[in-house]
């Protein structure tokens, strides 16, 4: 190695690693820096509370949450595993801002940091009203809260379903409510109303009674009521949730929301068929008073009757009126009496004439009936009888003209049989359906077909020109006097007529 090349490299830029005395420093690989890096972040920032606004929300498929909280000038990611995801009171959405509590770690494979969140809250009432708003707007926008959805209540349903909590007072304000207006049967199903999963329970109750049939070990109820007292914003927020306000939306039986007091509005109330201010009110909503419904009953009753009792008056008045005005029964059969006594008198009359005329035809036949005039009219049929007999040789005669009348028509039918003359080497010219005659009819068909003995050819025509004199017409190219002569036929050989004859 050259002075040049060995003096081209010192002590800070050798081609080999070498271990130097006093040297305390050994090298470290990727994985153990990490590994340092990682237990000195998450001893460091073992708990931490971070607030900032969700960036790049994403559930994955395993149910673990991945997202970015960032602030105006800083960005840290974030995950959260699933059974804390499942935890979680309400659905994250990107640009809401929450307050995560966890610890902060590393992720070695991409030499990032990030907080593994162990509980996540909405930071202050202003965010949850934020989150509220934009998942209003979302619902809206695929018309869960237009009013051509809403369904008019049954006016006396049978059979009643709440779904509230069996424990508080909301269950026995309605039933007492119920009680004093119109008792009814109710279908209570118990759910919770805050809390973790209180919005799954609630919604599944709502598509419980939305899928009860008709016939069923309970009966399937006319009304839904879904009722819970009065809260914070924070308690009712399980009647915001989205799976609550679709469950309500698809329901099948209409429904009523009573969730809250009269200032209390939730998104179930915006999806419901009928929002009641209070459960009480819901109640008072479903069923009419039955004292009411009986006085009304009472009242209509003996406005009928006393309808009916004045339309009978008037009508009977009606007919007092036309009676008086119509003709007594006696005025009305007086003709008819009058035309009964004429008949009467001229039937004995007609009577004596008619037997009068049948005596004198009666004795009329019998001068006529008398035995040598019935033997005349017996001989005479007879001989009728006797010309109308069948005679042999009538009969004979009568099968010699018809067996002499066939043979004509089949030697008839052999001579005019267009395919006879194919088995002596002629052609048919046809063009479709139709007889060729010509040559003009043969050059505007352009396509023909030629049907010999044993069956047909197509054939394209092509232009061409007149004969010259020289050539004899095809007509001319056998004639009948060419023919040799055929042999006479035989005794009792039925005659066959030519073609060209």
């Amino acid at each position: 190695m050259s002075p040049e090349y060995e003096a081209g490299f010192d002590a800070s830029g050798r081609l080999l690693a070498e271990e130097r005395a006093g040297d305390n420093a050994p090298p470290l690989s990727v994985s153990e820096l990490s590994a340092i890096l990682k237990r000195t972040v998450e001893d460091r920032f073992g708990y931490v509370r971070l607030r900032g606004e969700i960036s790049g929300f994403k559930r994955a498929a395993s149910g673990h949450l991945y997202l970015c909280l960032k602030d105006d000038n800083a960005v840290i990611d974030g995950v959260m595993w699933k059974g804390g995801a499942a935890r979680l009171p309400f659905a994250p959405q990107d640009g809401v801002e929450v307050i995560a509590t966890g610890k902060l770690t590393t992720y070695p494979g991409r030499s990032k940091y990030q907080i593994v969140i162990e509980r996540m809250e909405l930071a202050g009432e202003g965010a949850l009203m934020a989150l509220l708003e934009k998942l209003k707007q979302k619902l809206a926008a695929e018309g869960l809260f237009d009013r051509d959805r809403k369904r008019r209540l049954p006016f006396m349903p049978r059979t009643i379903g709440v779904v509230t909590s069996p424990t508080g007072a909301v269950i026995r304000d309605i039933l007492h409510r119920l009680e004093d207006r119109c008792p009814t049967n109710v279908l209570l199903w118990p759910v919770l109303v805050q809390g973790q999963g209180a919005a799954e329970q609630v919604a599944r109750a709502v598509r419980g009674f939305s899928d009860m049939k008709a016939g069923g070990p309970h009966p399937r109820p006319d009304l839904v009521i879904v009722a819970r007292g009065g809260g914070s914003i924070e308690d009712l927020w399980s009647f915001n949730e989205e799976t609550v306000v679709r469950a309500v939306a698809e329901c099948s039986i209409p429904i009523i929301s009573a969730v809250g007091h009269e200032t209390d509005t939730t998104l179930c109330d915006h999806a419901a068929d009928m929002r009641a201010p209070t459960p009480t009110a819901a109640a008072e909503m479903a069923v009419p008073v039955r004292a009411d419904l009986i006085a009304m009953l009472t009242e209509q009753g003996l406005r009928m009757n006393r309808a009916v009792r004045r339309g009978a008056a008037q009508a009977r008045e009606r007919l007092d009126m036309q009676a008086r005005l119509m003709p007594t029964p006696d005025t009305l059969l007086a003709p008819q009496r009058q035309r009964l006594d004429q008949l009467s008198d001229n039937l004995g009359n007609c009577l004596r004439h008619r037997l009068a005329d049948a005596r004198g035809h009666l004795g009329q036949a019998g001068g006529a009936l008398r035995p040598a005039l019935l033997q005349q009219y017996l001989n005479r049929a007879k001989e009728r009888l006797d010309r109308l007999r069948l005679r042999p040789d009538y009969l004979t005669r009568v099968f010699h003209d018809r067996a002499t009348a066939f043979d004509r028509l089949s030697r008839l039918f052999v001579s005019v049989n267009p395919d006879l003359p194919l088995q002596r080497g002629f052609a048919r010219v046809m063009a479709g359906d139709r007889l060729v005659k010509t040559t003009a009819d043969a050059r505007a068909a352009g396509a023909v077909s030629l049907h010999f003995a044993d069956g047909a050819v197509g054939a394209v025509i092509e232009g061409g020109s007149p004969p010259t004199p020289l050539e004899k017409p095809p007509s001319q190219a056998i004639s009948p006097s060419s023919r040799p002569a055929r042999k006479p036929q035989e005794s009792g050989e039925t005659r066959q007529q030519d073609l060209f004859s």
